[in-house]
């Protein structure tokens, strides 16, 4: 099938928020040792500051569905474009600890809320046969903003006085948020949102656009889905126990890995290990580097590998990586294979965890509680993200090998949950999804 002009543009501007996200996300590991020393900061009162946004993030993604189902994706995410840049100005003059912590709360509103309403957006726009591919571009935009965190951080570092980078690195987000605000009104509104709230003819406009054919047999089966879940519209119900399982345990999982303490706190643990500043800022980006390589190749294969296979391979590779990273922390031998040992955990993360968690979160759920269920995931995400984040500063000050042991641990858990509890999803219609779960009446 080939991919309508429509389909491609609406996917790359709904797929900018995750640059957003993963440039917000990961910009932080470049600026906690200036923000240590500019404010004081105990281990403690740091793991607050990283925290801050992860919270944001945590109510952004439980509310992001309401919106999402009043208002539209679409309009929605224009909101969240906002929060992006309201952020980043004030993180760049901020006058204090305190306003710097209230604006990386706002940035991770957007954060939260964008990760609920791209990937929904770009599912519901999606044929069955690309979903997991062009709901991958949403990752792949994760993945690139990181690494474009990581330059920025190493570029900036190289430029400006150390004594105002870190407001420069927190601020040259701005920039983007902009122009995701006025990209978004270029593309259509979701046509499964739509026909939800019975705009049937512009959903066959919107549905002509990025499908191409089959616009009314596509129709059709979205509307007796959405017949199947009407007065059946409360999340927490017996009957979407299954979706509700994936979604929650995919997300704690994806957390459970580590990625993210890893990720916030790269330049720290480099440190830990004898790298200096700069030499730990260009490491970064050798590891951000990896995580794109390897989602790209992630996306390659999603929709033919499948997500399920994807995650098994991922559980085995990080929960080996991760091990030799401990044995390096409690030996405190061997640190020049620490780079190595994290740029091959972030390869297997970045090729199934990374690839998977969106595109999976998106389709488990009927059409009819989507946002609600998508908000539940990301919910999820962002609560396990906050809580390790908070924490992995306290726990790696007396000892950088137990966070690393523990993570370890949960991968090899994660693999015997996938293995006996995942469905495949791959190559098959939202609403199709519907019945093989079991919701079609």
């Amino acid at each position: 099938m080939k991919l309508s002009a429509s389909l491609m543009k609406s996917t790359a501007v709904a797929a900018l928020g995750g640059l957003l996200f993963g440039f917000d996300t990961a910009v932080i590991a470049g600026v906690t040792q200036a923000l240590t020393g500019t404010y004081h900061l105990s281990p403690a009162s740091l793991g607050v500051t990283v925290a801050s946004a992860l919270w944001g993030t945590v109510l952004g993604a439980m509310l992001a569905g309401v919106p999402g189902d009043r208002y539209g994706r679409r309009d929605s995410l224009r909101l969240m474009a906002v929060l992006y840049l309201v952020s980043a100005i004030g993180c760049a003059f901020a006058w204090s600890w305190g306003a710097l912590v209230f604006f990386r709360f706002v940035g991770g509103l957007g954060i939260g809320g964008s990760s609920v309403l791209g990937p929904m957006y770009i599912a519901e726009i999606s044929p069955a046969a690309w979903r997991g591919r062009l709901v991958g571009v949403f990752q792949f935009n994760i993945v690139f903003g990181i690494l474009l965190a990581y330059f920025s951080n190493y570029a900036i570092s190289l430029l400006v006085l150390s004594n105002v980078a870190w407001r420069w690195k927190l601020g040259v987000s701005a920039l983007p948020a902009g122009l995701f605000f006025l990209m978004l009104f270029a593309i259509p509104r979701s046509p499964r949102w739509l026909v939800k709230t019975r705009r049937v003819e512009e959903a066959r406009r919107v549905l002509g656009m990025t499908e191409g054919t089959n616009v009314e047999e596509e129709l059709e089966s979205i509307m007796t889905s959405l017949e199947a879940g009407r007065g059946k519209e409360s999340l927490f119900t017996r009957r979407y126990r299954i979706p509700i399982f994936l979604a929650v345990t995919v997300a704690m999982f994806n957390q459970l890995s580590g990625i993210n303490a890893i990720l916030y706190y790269l330049n720290d643990i480099f440190a830990r290990a004898g790298f200096s500043q700069v030499s730990g800022n260009l490491q970064a980006v050798a590891v951000g580097a990896t995580n794109l390589v390897f989602t790209i190749i992630a996306m390659a294969v999603i929709d033919r590998i499948g997500r399920k296979t994807l995650l098994l391979i991922g559980s085995v590779g990080t929960a080996l990586c991760l091990a030799g990273v401990s044995v390096i922390f409690f030996t405190a031998r061997h640190d020049n294979l620490l780079v190595w040992l994290l740029m091959a955990y972030i390869a297997f993360f970045g090729s199934s965890q990374g690839a998977v968690i969106w595109v999976y979160i998106s389709e488990v759920f009927p059409n009819s509680v989507r946002a609600k269920g998508q908000s539940l995931g990301c919910f999820t995400h962002w609560f396990m993200n906050a809580l390790i984040s908070g924490l992995f500063p306290l726990l790696a000050a007396a000892s950088g090998a137990y966070p690393f042991v523990f993570f370890s641990v949960m991968m090899v858990l994660q693999f015997f949950v996938v293995l006996f509890f995942y469905p495949e999803t791959k190559s098959i219609s939202l609403e199709e999804m519907q019945k093989k779960l079991g919701f079609a009446t």
